[in-house]
This record gives structure tokens, C-alpha cells and sequence, in this order.
């Protein structure tokens, strides 16, 4: 379990295609500082497992073929920054809000908006994850806990270079801080580069619970 708290912005060092799975070699020195293999670490929200003992700053995680089609890291590339956050300890605080690093869809940014010290940022929703997103709600934005400032159902059917979002009309806002820009990916991220999201897990427990009939107010 993680909190969106990113610890450090790393650097993806190589990537090993093997069929349709990868070995990703990250440099990440504050993350590895006392991993092990075996250890979780969150890789833009993504809960990978360290292959290996991590040499010089650098761990390996292997990446299946169904996590490099279903969130954004399939589209990494040597070089390219990423947000980093090891797994939660029973005695830390819970900074941001409860993340398991099972990223549930990729929307795109499609908007910023700057302001004298901080921004903006419109990311387009896959339609079936809309439900689970609600204003001054939690979502996490490739690995970082956010709040959501802002939601709506009426995006363009075409992004920024001709993207296609007709499976992602729904949209959120949310605003970054300068600590964020700073301190994660999400201040270089461009309109068009598709991010990792997470929602909120309770909002999808209480959905499950009340379709079955396991809460007052669901059908019987």
C-alpha cells in the first residue's frame, strides 16, 4: 500500500523487451536506499516488485505485458523521469490517502492552466472510471494523491493532435501546488502525454457493497 506521497523523481536507465513483457532498470537512490528484493516500489503509480538486489542507485522490476498495455509505462523510455514512492510502513503517517499502485485506467492531460505560482490541470477520465471520481474526492495522477478541484462529462470527442477521447469525455481538474511541480513529473507532463489513474478504492467497495444488497439502500 502506498499514499501518493511521491519520495523521489527517478530516471528509467534501460528497458528489456522479452516478448510482451519488459525489464525496467530505474535509478532511484533515496528509494533503494534500503530496498531489498522483493520490496514494492511505486513506479508513476504503478506497485512494481524489485528484481534483484539494486546496485548503485538502480532497481529492476519486471513488467507484464497486460500492466505495460494498461497504464502509461509501455510507453516509457530511456531517460524519461518517473515518480517514485516505496511501499507504506505500519508507523508512518498517512500523508495522502489509502493508493495500492493498481492503476485503473490512463486518461490524458488535456489542459493546463497556469497561475502566478501554481496551476491548473484538466486530465480526460475513461468514461467507466467517471462514477468513481467526485469533487474534493481523492485521485491519484501518476502516483500522486491529488484532490480533485473540478469534474465534468462534456469533453471534446478529439484531443491535441488529433487524440482520440471518445472513451475518455469525462474530465477532472485539479490544482498543483509548487511542490508538485517541482517535486514530481506532473510539471513537465504536455498536453496529449497520458498519465496513470487511480481512484479512489472505498468508492469502489461501497459500489460493490450496495449492488449487493450488503448495505441499506441496495437492491435485494
Amino acid at each position: 500500500m502506498f499514499t501518493g506521497i511521491v519520495e523521489e523523481r527517478g530516471e528509467v536507465v534501460a528497458i528489456e523487451v522479452a516478448g510482451d513483457d519488459a525489464r525496467l532498470s530505474v535509478r532511484g537512490p533515496l528509494v533503494v536506499g534500503d530496498a531489498r528484493e522483493g520490496d514494492s516500489i511505486a513506479v508513476d503509480g504503478v506497485c512494481l516488485t524489485v528484481t534483484g538486489e539494486p546496485e548503485d542507485g538502480v532497481f529492476a522490476v519486471d513488467v507484464m505485458g497486460e500492466t505495460l498495455r494498461r497504464t502509461s509505462l509501455g510507453t516509457r523510455s530511456p531517460g524519461d523521469p518517473v515518480n517514485l514512492e516505496r511501499a507504506l510502513r505500519a508507523d508512518a503517517r498517512l500523508g495522502g490517502h489509502v493508493v495500492q499502485g493498481h492503476v485503473d485506467g490512463v486518461g490524458h492531460v488535456v489542459a493546463r492552466t497556469p497561475f502566478e505560482r501554481w496551476e491548473t490541470v484538466r486530465v480526460s477520465v475513461p468514461t467507466d472510471l467517471a462514477r468513481y471520481v467526485a469533487e474534493k474526492g481523492s485521485i491519484t495522477v501518476d502516483g500522486v494523491s491529488l484532490t480533485v478541484a473540478a469534474v465534468g462529462d462534456d469533453g471534446p470527442a478529439e484531443g491535441p493532435g488529433g487524440l482520440d477521447l471518445q472513451g475518455e469525455r469525462s474530465w477532472l481538474e485539479v490544482g498543483l501546488i509548487p511542490t508538485t511541480l517541482a517535486a514530481t513529473t506532473l510539471g513537465e507532463r504536455a498536453v496529449g502525454d497520458p498519465v496513470n489513474l487511480e481512484v479512489d478504492v472505498l468508492a469502489k467497495h461501497v459500489e460493490r457493497l450496495l449492488a449487493s444488497g450488503a448495505l441499506p439502500g441496495g437492491p435485494r
